[in-house]
């Protein structure tokens, strides 16, 4: 039920980890006592697969599981969605040319987009605030936009996370008096991965009040950092020849520490840069999904590369100092060691 420190870790004291408890109450009370039964999704399947994510987590939290029993998991919650509850992407809206989608291709899409922005979100939940501030960001665009155009039970759901997300900051703010552990991190992103979906498939339609085109593009642009993090953690990984699954610190938060910044200065970064990637792929909406997502990966993968080059020479700057200062301190060991001439011989 503890965090402790070590080799990883960047905390320095024991911190209790079952902080995702108290967010999946806060959520679960708020959504099924306010949201309406009707909606784009059935609310007792929707319930049924936050049930095995959460229990899932809290398994994991308590005794460590392993990788391959975590997919299994989250792969029959992710089949409950979108078999059972209706949660899928059925069009890509123009996404490299490709529009409806068959029956096998939306499933097996929206699996994956599920997996994935649900792990996403457990990766790069490193340091302190971080994954409960891009959580925030995400459940405020989304259940401020299904609530403007009138989609009750999307919007409660995106305002029940965000309520119980707010609250969990608090205590989790650096220096944090609590973590919310794998049962937190995967919660905030199955949510968040239904919200997503759900906002792919209702932006463009007609049915909409404020219709917004190129919704997969958008869609991405809400998650971009954890996806964006996720992406670049797998390639240098693979890169290193090790299994994309290693745990390492080669996370965007951890290149940004090492360059000095605080916790709460890297959090503000990156849900910075989030924020930029929303309101950049809303301006260059009218461009089309292809281009608008050639655009944000463009410039992502230049922002991480960027930050990634100062990291290294900062480190082999640092390092050079540290081998110069050894040599100094070896040179004089060896001078104050060194026997003195006699005066007479010098005479």
């Amino acid at each position: 039920m503890f965090d402790e420190p070590g080799e990883r870790k960047i905390h320095k004291r024991v911190i209790p980890t079952l902080g995702g408890l108290g967010i999946f109450a806060g959520f679960l009370i708020s959504f099924l006592l306010t949201s309406p039964y009707q909606g784009h999704f059935d609310i007792q399947y929707t319930t049924a697969a936050m049930l095995v994510i959460f229990f899932l987590g809290i398994k994991d939290d308590i005794v460590v599981l392993s990788a391959s029993k975590k997919f299994i998991g989250q792969l029959f919650a992710s089949l409950i969605l979108v078999t059972m509850g209706g949660v899928y992407i059925d069009n890509m809206h123009g996404f490299m040319g490709i529009y409806e989608l068959p029956t096998w291709a939306s499933i097996a899409l929206s699996v994956f987009t599920l997996l994935v922005i649900t792990n996403s979100f457990n990766l790069i939940d490193g340091i302190d605030g971080l994954a409960g501030s891009l959580g925030v960001i995400a459940c405020f665009f989304t259940g401020s936009y299904f609530f403007l155009n009138g989609e009750p039970g999307l919007a409660v759901m995106g305002f029940a996370l965000l309520g119980s997300l707010i609250a969990f900051l608090y205590y989790n703010i650096s220096p944090a008096k609590i973590f919310m552990g794998d049962t937190g991190s995967l919660l905030i992103g199955m949510i968040n991965s239904i919200l997503i979906i759900e906002f792919i498939n209702y932006a463009p339609s007609p049915s909409s009040i404020y219709p917004i085109q190129a919704s997969p593009a958008i869609g991405f642009a809400i998650v971009m950092m954890p996806l964006i993090d996720t992406l670049q953690v797998f390639f240098v990984r693979l890169l290193n020849r090790k299994s994309p699954f290693m745990p390492d610190r080669n996370h965007i938060h951890h290149y940004l520490l090492d360059l000095g910044f605080s916790h709460k200065k890297t959090c503000l970064i990156i849900a910075s840069l989030n924020v930029m990637f929303i309101a950049m792929s809303l301006s260059l909406s009218h461009l089309g999904t292809t281009v608008v997502i050639g655009v944000l990966l463009g410039v992502s993968l230049t922002i991480t590369s960027l930050i990634y080059t100062i990291r290294q020479k900062a480190i082999r700057s640092r390092e050079n100092a540290s081998s110069k200062n050894a040599e100094i301190i070896h040179s004089a060991r060896i001078f104050s060691f060194a026997p003195t001439a006699d005066p007479l011989e010098i005479e």
